[in-house]
Parts: structure tokens; C-alpha cells; sequence
């Protein structure tokens, strides 16, 4: 951080450039675009996208009934329709057999969401992208560094985008990336979240060093030119210093989130009559970015999760999406619809499993998870 503000430059220079080079080496891409969250780097992508293939307004973009907000709220921001997938009961992420079931004329692409750390089932939604020409953006701002079937997230779909948020994995306090190896692809994301700037003049150092009278010409008429709907979605050198930081330490993260998560594994198995554990299928790592939890259904969640937060123990709602207030406006009540997604609203929950967690903070959330499972109170019946 020091160096950064040392050289008196806050946009985009050498340690952005430094962090996008490791972050796409790290995922196997030959391009990362830096900018300011996760959703914008998803925004910037699917309007990529859609300009690149030239869909229409209200063409539709499968999404997981299960996932953050920002997920949909990216498709409709982009004058697109939200279709959703219900979830897989075990892994909780789109479950691709399920994808088929939603598919329209206007279907154009799907975007998988990898949630809480764990990749999707990415054979079987790349198959049926294939199978019905539909194109692939990943959702990956909950995982990072993990493989599916040897290969590292981030490197399946045309992009893919990831966030640096406080609460995140690799953290950068705020900030996003977008992955692709797509050369096309990244020009337009990186001239997106510039405003839809012209592509000559995408950085500061661009009308450097000109050699030519016609080409400083050129510069001059072009520099000020903006070819396309654009926001102001950039991040500043001092994130990218956190992140060159952050990559520096990513090895001993993952480790430490690793063993946290397969200590409460081990610890709160005996208490698996009222608790679904997280499960890793063998074909794909687990980033662990949260340690997702579903009660029984005969137990009440919310008294449970308020006995946790007396003692302590930060709890969140396993990303509720068709229940959210919003969406009810907008689409109206779907839950039944989607009956895994429904399950998972009313009894999924996660907690943290963060790096800087000590074996004594373990233990004591197992101890607050015994005790009050042991008393826990049964749901109330509908």
C-alpha cells in the first residue's frame, strides 16, 4: 500500500496490471479484468455478452433459484429475463437436471453460480450449453482457486467473475474481477466499466509514447469517444496493492479454511439427526467461503439461529432469492415451483469459517451447536 501511494497514482497502473496478470494465471485465462465488486463485474460481463451475439431486450438468461441477489438482479439491470433453476439438495447449486425443463426459443445463456466455495456440476451445464447453443457466464465470486475435475473454476465459461469484497475469500475490501479468453470479451468489459470509453484509451499510459503525428491525431479525436452504454465501474491501484498482497497469502487462506471446515465437519457430525453437513463430491475442491448448514425440517431454524446469535455466533440465511421482497413484486409467489429451493429458504443457513478462526472458536461453536440442538424447539406446523 505504501509503494502504491508512493507513486502518486490512484488509477488503474502497475499493481492492477500485476494483480489481473496472477489472478488469470491462477485460473487458467489469459485475461482478468479488475473493477469495483463482483456485481459489476458480472453486469459488465452478460452485457458483453449480449452485445457480442446481439440478443434482444427481454431474452432469457437461466439463473439459480438459489444464489445471492446480484446473480438476477444483474440479468434484469441488463433489460434481460431472469429464468430459474431449481437447486441440487446436496451441493445446493443449479442442478443441471433441471436446466432443460426451463428452455425457450429466447433462452441464450446460463449462468452458474459456484456458492459458499463449492463448483458446480460443470460437465453437465457445459454439455447442455452445447447441446442448445447457449453460452456459459460463471458466477464464481463466492469461489476462488478450486478445481472441478482438475480444472481451476473460472476458465469454463465464455467469462466468469469473481469478487474481492471484504467478506470474500481473497479480499481487496471492494472490488471485482472478470475472467475470459475471450481477447474480444475483455476489450469491451474493460471499456464497459469505463464509461463505454473508445478502446484506444482505456488507461492513462494509453497516449504515451504516440510515434507519429497521425497517430497523436488519432488519440486526440478518439480519446473523448464513448461507442457504447458504460459505467463507472473502476477500481483504484490501491486495491490492486491489496490484491498482489492477497495472492501472496492465498496459499495459507485456503489451507486454514480448509482445515477449519473439515474440523466442524468431523465435530458436529454426531449431529447429524439434525443438521445436513456440507458435502464435497469427489470431482471438485471446496473453497469453503462459508460453512453451510440445513436444519431437519421437523426442527425451528430461526429459534436456533437466534439461540447462535445470543451466544455469539454470526448466522445468515442460505441466499434466499424467489422469497425476497423484490422478486415476490415482480414474479409473484414461486416458491412451489421450486421445492428444493423452497426447503433450503425456510431451513438452510450458513456460518463462518474464516482463516482467522481459532480451534478454541471452533470448539465453541460446536459446544453453542450441541447445546442448542439438544433443546432445540420443533417447527411450528403450517
Amino acid at each position: 500500500m505504501a509503494e502504491a501511494l508512493d507513486t502518486n497514482r490512484l488509477s488503474a497502473g502497475l499493481f492492477i496490471g500485476r494483480f489481473e496478470r496472477a489472478f488469470a494465471a491462477e485460473h487458467g485465462c489469459r485475461h482478468a479484468v479488475m473493477c469495483n465488486s463482483g456485481t459489476s463485474a458480472l453486469q459488465i460481463a452478460l452485457a458483453a455478452l449480449k452485445e457480442q451475439h446481439g440478443w434482444q431486450d427481454g431474452d432469457e438468461i437461466l439463473v439459480p433459484a438459489v444464489t445471492f441477489v446480484a446473480t438476477s438482479n444483474i440479468v434484469l439491470q441488463n433489460r434481460l429475463t431472469p429464468v430459474f433453476v431449481d437447486a441440487d439438495p446436496v451441493t445446493y447449486n443449479l442442478d443441471p437436471g433441471q436446466i432443460e425443463r426451463h428452455l425457450t426459443p429466447r433462452t441464450r445463456a446460463i449462468i452458474p453460480a459456484h456458492l459458499f466455495g463449492l463448483p458446480c456440476d460443470m460437465t453437465e451445464i457445459l454439455a447442455i450449453a452445447a447441446r442448445h447453443h447457449l453460452e456459459v457466464l460463471e458466477d464464481s465470486c463466492e469461489t476462488m482457486f478450486v478445481t472441478y475435475r482438475g480444472q481451476k473454476v473460472g476458465a469454463f465459461g465464455a467469462l466468469s467473475c469473481f469478487s474481492t469484497y471484504v467478506a470474500h475469500l481473497l479480499v481487496t475490501g471492494v472490488g471485482g474481477v472478470v475472467t475470459t479468453n475471450d481477447d474480444e470479451l475483455a476489450v469491451m468489459c474493460r471499456s464497459m466499466m469505463a464509461h463505454g470509453r473508445d478502446a484506444i484509451y482505456l488507461s492513462i499510459d494509453d497516449d504515451d509514447a504516440l510515434g507519429s503525428d497521425a497517430a497523436r491525431l488519432q488519440m486526440i479525436q478518439r480519446r473523448f469517444s464513448f461507442i457504447r452504454m458504460g459505467y463507472s465501474y473502476r477500481a483504484t491501484e490501491l486495491e490492486g496493492a491489496l490484491g498482489v498482497a492477497a495472492l501472496e497469502e492465498k496459499d495459507a487462506m485456503m489451507r486454514a479454511r480448509r482445515a477449519n471446515s473439515e474440523y466442524l465437519i468431523q465435530r458436529l457430525a454426531s449431529l447429524k439427526a439434525f443438521l445436513q453437513l456440507p458435502t464435497v463430491p469427489p470431482d471438485r475442491e471446496h473453497a469453503f467461503m462459508m460453512f453451510p448448514l440445513v436444519v431437519k425440517p421437523d426442527l425451528d431454524r430461526d429459534a436456533l439461529l437466534n439461540e447462535l446469535e445470543g451466544r455469539g455466533i454470526e448466522t445468515r440465511y442460505m441466499m434466499p432469492l424467489l422469497n425476497q421482497p423484490y422478486y415476490r413484486r415482480l414474479f409473484g409467489d414461486l416458491e412451489d415451483r421450486y421445492p428444493v429451493a423452497k426447503h433450503l429458504n425456510h431451513h438452510g443457513f450458513y456460518i463462518g469459517c474464516h482463516q482467522g478462526l481459532t480451534r478454541e472458536d471452533l470448539d465453541y461453536v460446536v459446544e453453542a451447536f450441541t447445546t442448542c440442538l439438544h433443546s432445540a424447539q420443533p417447527a411450528a406446523k403450517a
